[in-house]
């Protein structure tokens, strides 16, 4: 660690660090000597970002492959107006350099799949994951089994936030548990609901994303006890925080390779899978309209939502779309939909399976779908 020197104006810039009398010059050092990967630029990644920017990490690398939306603004605070359209991992590099020009980032503008993920994971010292779907979740904690990196992990919804360390190897030799050992098995697609679905209180990333960069400092620099074996849950209403322990699967299968992460986190739900639903596309429902065809249009979102952006649909939010059957026609086409699907299709399979419909057809991608093909005046959001 003695070949790794500061100038004038690191030193300055880190002073609050090097006067901890626990953390010090040797702190920043091994700092500056690490590279830690973050997956996802999103909530949680921004103030991951940024912390581990400010902090000092000497080679950051950035996995992203999506663009800025103007729906990433309540939460994401790496990025701004300007930044819509652009590239999330350049957007994240031009805000990045201005907070910290001594670190090294490399970029990766591409989604993490099984095909890269050893190859990008491997020159890392510590990986954390910023992602917020259960196929790369898993991609993620397999390609730390097999390289041996410690995995910072956390996730957020609506109100609650959780974060642990997976796959860390204490100073006795003891490797702590991973994710699998939280999620042996991944839930039925649709039955937990994304961010995008469900929502999420704005500062909630903020906060989990800084205990994230926290236990990545701790984990480099060696000082206090990192959160392996342990689960720490947060709830913003409350504000009430419990530590859960984790313990190993001592059953658990060994990882030995990657799989397809999205099968295997679509192999859980056979039934789900046989149910899929009728579906027509946004374009389809154009030449409906253009050749004047008599259908009714279903909106399963929220009150809220409609405000925002709507296509001229009936309002039944989907918690009461059942309550509400006696609205809902049953001799001609019903076109059910949402923001992306999700929550239409469940409505569509609800009914089916208590008032046996056969004239629901799902609206594919939702109203976001329709902005971006058919109406751009519409909100995003």
């Amino acid at each position: 660690m003695d070949q790794i020197n500061f100038s004038k104006g690191e030193l300055e810039r880190y002073s609050r660090h090097l006067i901890i009398p626990e953390f010090n010059i040797e702190g920043q050092r091994k700092l500056k000597n690490a590279k830690v990967l973050v997956v996802g630029t999103g909530g949680l990644g921004a103030p991951l970002l940024q912390y581990l920017t400010a902090a000092g990490v000497g080679a950051i690398g950035i996995v992203d492959f999506d663009v800025v939306d103007d729906s990433n603004l309540q939460r994401q605070v790496l990025f701004s107006t300007d930044n819509v359209g652009e590239p999330k991992v350049d957007a994240a590099l031009k805000r990045l350099k201005g907070l910290n020009p001594h670190i090294n980032f490399i970029v990766y503008n591409t989604q993490l799949t099984s095909k890269n993920a050893l190859e990008i994971v491997k020159d890392y010292d510590v990986v954390a994951d910023g992602t917020d779907n259960f196929p790369t979740r898993y991609l993620v904690n397999d390609a730390c089994i097999i390289l041996d990196k410690p995995n910072v992990y956390a996730s957020i919804f609506r109100f609650d936030g959780q974060v642990s360390v997976f796959n860390y190897v204490d100073k006795k030799g003891n490797r702590g548990p991973n994710y699998r050992d939280l999620f042996p098995a991944p839930p039925p697609p649709g039955l937990v609901p994304s961010c995008a679905e469900g929502g999420v209180i704005g500062a909630l990333p903020g906060i989990m994303g800084s205990l994230q960069a926290n236990e990545v400092i701790k984990i480099i620099t060696g000082i206090g006890e990192p959160l392996t074996g342990r689960l720490f849950l947060f709830d913003a209403l409350t504000f009430e925080t419990r530590t859960v322990k984790l313990i190993k699967d001592k059953n658990q299968e060994p990882i030995k390779e990657l799989i397809d992460y999205e099968l295997f986190c679509g192999a859980n739900n056979n039934t789900m899978e046989e149910r899929k639903v009728k579906e027509i596309t946004v374009h389809e429902l154009e030449q409906l309209k253009s050749q004047g065809k008599d259908y009714q249009l279903i909106d399963v979102r929220e009150p809220y939502e409609y405000e925002i952006a709507e296509m001229g649909g009936e309002l039944i939010p989907l918690d009461s779309v059942v309550d509400n059957v006696e609205r809902i026609a049953s001799d001609k086409q019903v076109i059910v939909h949402c923001r992306s699907g999700v929550r239409s299709a469940n409505a569509i399979r609800a009914l089916e399976d208590k008032f046996g419909f056969n004239n629901l057809y799902n609206l594919k991608g939702g109203i976001l779908a329709y902005a971006d093909e058919v109406d751009s005046s519409l909100a995003k959001y």
